[in-house]
């Protein structure tokens, strides 16, 4: 698949991803502000309906008030022959002309309703001074109802607001209005008047959690005067996990949809790291290809020489065709063994043979044999092996391989326009470690691709030329057994300045 294929196809999906994201999170707000809304009527209508009550319960004590005091009075003034309205009213039995028989209870004034019993005969009389009498008491009812909407206006307001909106009425007011809206969860409540002091409040309202967006107000009896106003305040500790758990069916198609933008995502990843792998495969296969094409082509130049019966008779010329062959064996069967070390990155751990062994002396011995190396390119190569104990547990092949992939890098990728000076040091290190480092003043790294040449088949970008052999394999290689050797490795490195290797190794514990 073509990369601008893949990167179509990317943002295809990651648009579609978002935008199902994006419609579920406006979805969900949506429905935490309507949750809120409703929420909030259903308590302000509940908050308005306990105030109704209260004010009805207020109007019922003055009416009760004013009821018993009229009837102390009338039971009072009969007892003294007083002039006050005895309440009491006068019964009249009487038969009708088709022979029924009726009672009449007449209530009001005991005096004026005797007056009707001088005519008593006249039936019409009769009714007429009822209406009269009817009349009286309507207007002495409302008189009385007068005076006591006037005694709730003047003396009201006056009373403590503990008596007026005990604090069990308001909680079972509460608890009625808000279950018969179906909002049935805990609540704290206070009252407290317009200076903010609280008058009293239930045992577990905390006016350092009642925030406004948990808290509701009311203005309890709000025809009073605005200097005598107090407020009911409610409190929910639970809106929260109630509002939650009215959209808590969003969450899991919220999860799932989040779930499948990461598996996409890392999908793409893969993707783009798989075919980048491909990529360094096959060049890969071109700089293997290209390396065995050198060393076979000069081994069947020689065959082809042998066969010329001249050469055959010169032993000269024999033992230089000989010593082409060997070199050219060796340097193929090189290659051949940095391809099957591929096999051991695919290994949970490489086998070793660990043995104990002087580091000093070992990298001493690598430069040595690799100065000739060096001084042909006009290289120098010097040796500061400074630490004091050299003792590493390491595997004697690997740990060569490993000092001597780095030289050859070095040597490789030296920098034309100056003579390569190549340092090899060695110092100690606290809690008993040793540190090699490995310098040059080559072409340098780029700060980009730093992190990746220890990866298999990556190739510094600076480094991928003709003239430049191999297959990605030997920071990899290198990376690897220094890790199975317990050890660490970490580089440094400017741009046509040069690069440096550091190896941390743990010293041998005996």
């Amino acid at each position: 698949m073509k990369k601008y294929t893949i990167w179509i196809l990317t943002t295809l999906m990651a648009f579609t991803l978002a935008s199902l994201l994006f419609i579920e999170i406006f979805y969900m707000k949506s429905i935490v502000a309507v949750r809120h809304e409703q929420f909030s009527q259903g308590v302000r209508q509940s908050l308005i309906s306990v105030v109704v009550r209260l004010e009805q319960d207020e109007t019922r004590y003055y009416l009760e008030d004013e009821l018993n005091k009229v009837e102390s009075q009338s039971i009072y003034a009969q007892h003294l022959g007083s002039t006050l309205p005895r309440q009491e009213g006068i019964k009249y039995s009487f038969t009708t002309a088709s022979g029924l028989e009726a009672d009449l209870t007449i209530k009001g004034d005991a005096n004026e309703i005797t007056k009707l019993q001088s005519g008593a005969s006249a039936a019409g009389n009769s009714m007429l001074n009822a209406r009269e009498l009817y009349r009286g008491h309507f207007l002495y009812q409302k008189s009385m109802l007068d005076e006591v909407i006037l005694n709730i206006i003047s003396t009201a307001s006056n009373r403590p607001i503990v008596e007026r909106a005990d604090s069990a009425t308001v909680r079972k007011y509460l608890r009625q209005e808000l279950d018969t809206l179906g909002l049935t969860m805990p609540f704290e409540f206070a009252v407290v008047n317009r200076a903010g002091i609280i008058q009293y409040r239930s045992p577990g309202y905390d006016p350092a959690s009642a925030s406004d967006e948990n808290t509701f107000t009311q203005t309890l009896f709000p025809r009073d005067p605005s200097s005598s106003h107090n407020y009911l305040k409610v409190y929910f500790p639970t809106k929260k996990d109630y509002i939650f758990k009215s959209i808590s069916f969003l969450v899991p198609a919220f999860a799932l949809s989040l779930i499948v933008l990461i598996v996409f995502v890392y999908t793409i990843i893969m993707a783009f790291r798989q075919k980048k792998l491909s990529e360094m495969k096959n060049d890969f296969i071109n700089n293997m290809t290209h390396e065995f094409k050198t060393p076979i082509s000069s081994i069947s130049l020689a065959a082809q020489m042998l066969n010329d019966p001249a050469v055959r008779k010169s032993p000269t010329m024999l033992q230089q065709i000989a010593s082409v062959v060997n070199d050219e064996t060796k340097r193929l069967r090189f290659q051949v063994e940095k391809v099957l070390q591929m096999s051991m990155f695919e290994r949970q751990k490489a086998t070793l043979k660990i043995v104990e062994l002087d580091a000093n002396l070992t990298v001493y011995n690598i430069v040595n044999t690799f100065k000739l190396k060096v001084e042909k390119y006009g290289g120098h190569i010097t040796a500061n092996l400074d630490a004091m104990n050299g003792l590493v547990e390491v595997d004697e092949m690997h740990f060569t391989n490993v000092i001597f992939n780095l030289l050859d890098n070095a040597v490789k990728y030296r920098s034309e326009e100056r003579p390569l000076d190549l340092v090899v040091a060695s110092r100690d290190l606290p809690d008993e470690r040793l540190e090699i480092t490995i310098s040059d003043n080559g072409i340098g790294i780029r700060k980009d691709d730093l992190k990746k040449i220890f990866d298999k088949f990556f190739r510094v970008s600076t480094g991928n030329l003709h003239d430049v052999k191999g297959f990605g394999l030997g920071l990899a290689y290198v990376k690897k057994m220094v890790g199975e050797l317990g050890g660490t490795i970490s580089v440094e490195s400017e741009i046509n300045v040069g690069t440096k290797f550091i190896i941390i190794l743990p010293l041998s514990k005996n």
